[in-house]
């Protein structure tokens, strides 16, 4: 995302990090950047960061991100949020109003370029049925035992075997364990995948009046009996227990085992998997939208393909911010920027021009990506 954006003269780009390592990195691959050591984990540090830029990116890992888009918000700057807390952004909402501020939320893969196809659709129907959200990361090349790489901060991937899956059925907000309805899909391509159901409606089970809304990432098949049997075990806990005359968190020795195993390494390239679908009414006909995307791995820049599609929709939203193409202040997810024409097609124009790109098969409608 930084580099991204440093590429362009109009942004004078500074990363704040508390590690050295991943500061030393970009500076060996971007001259136009500044970089910051700084301990993030202090609201209060970062606000007082925060009131020299005009513009924040947080990109902290979950557990700090409610705390991080709080602090930001108090400095009154404008921010686009890829955290993914677990907490509900819209506690902040009130916040953000009176300091005059856009946080633009969840602004991801999914949730995120979702939303904002979502938000598109949802606007030009006169009723809303169904939506259904498929996505996933990865690995190019399946190796035993995992078959997966973890190409996000791994301690929030482990919170999507652990974190209830809250979904809308029947107009009813129903709550099952994360990894739960496993199911098979064929996506051309790629192959069978198996799907379960984790906590990713997020914002669009309060902003969207639907029935039936559901969200379920995609692994390669056998990778859900894997992580529940971690799970079931007490592999994933997160209160000490006693060992060997000391106590040991659960999940901080799972963490140290699995994510060496995860890791990306130099040869590895990943996919990301997306499908979209929203049905609903108009004018007295039925209306299905289909969004299919894969992207893959840049071979030519050695970007991830999680990079790409999480950090390209971050930074197209700081664009149009910075643009002024919306400008409502308050907590916004992406599904607020989809329901107006100019910022949705804005952002889309961003993606494209990084070849992030989403096909659309529509029935008894019209498209929305043109």
């Amino acid at each position: 995302m930084a580099l991204d954006l440093a590429r362009e003269d109009r942004y004078a780009v500074t990363v704040a990090d508390i590690c050295e390592g991943v500061l030393a990195e970009l500076r060996s691959k971007g001259s136009r950047l500044e970089v910051i050591r700084e301990d993030l984990s202090d609201p209060s540090r970062v606000t007082r960061l925060c009131t020299d830029y005009d513009l924040v990116l947080s990109a902290v890992p979950g557990f700090m991100g409610y705390a991080t888009l709080k602090a930001a918000i108090a400095a009154g700057r404008n921010v686009v949020d890829i955290s993914f807390f677990a907490e509900d952004p819209f506690g902040l909402d009130d916040a953000a109003k009176q300091a005059g501020v856009t946080a633009v939320v969840d602004c991801g893969v999914a949730p995120g370029l979702s939303n904002l196809l979502i938000g598109r659709v949802t606007e030009r129907l006169d009723r809303v049925d169904d939506l259904l959200i498929h996505v996933g990361g990865l690995p190019e090349v399946r190796q035993w035992p995992y078959e997966y790489r973890a190409v996000f901060s791994p301690i929030d991937v482990i919170a999507e075997y652990t974190r209830p899956a809250r979904y809308v059925e029947n107009g009813a907000m129903v709550t099952r364990p994360a990894l739960s309805d496993p199911e098979l899909i064929d996506f051309p391509g790629i192959g069978t995948l198996e799907a379960f159901n984790t906590d990713g409606l997020r914002s669009l089970a309060a902003t969207i009046d639907c029935p039936n809304m559901k969200e379920k990432t995609l692994r390669y098949p056998g990778h859900i009996e894997k992580m529940a049997v971690l799970r079931e075990t007490g592999f994933f806990g997160e209160e000490e227990i006693p060992v060997n005359g000391g106590r040991v968190r659960p999940i901080d020795l799972t963490a140290a085992l699995l994510f060496p195993k995860w890791k990306m390494g130099p040869e590895d390239a990943d996919i990301t998997v997306l499908r979209v679908e929203v049905a609903g009414m108009r004018g007295g006909r039925e209306v299905r939208h289909v969004f299919r995307m894969v992207d893959c791995f840049d071979r030519a820049t050695g970007t991830t393909s999680m990079a790409r599609t999480t950090g390209y929709t971050a930074t197209a939203a700081v664009r149009m911010l910075s643009e002024g193409f919306y400008s409502r202040p308050g907590v916004a997810p992406p599904e607020f920027i989809g329901r107006h024409e100019e910022p949705f097609e804005y952002m889309v124009r961003c993606l494209r021009e990084r070849r992030v790109e989403c096909e659309e098969e529509v029935s008894g409608g019209t498209p929305i990506l043109v």
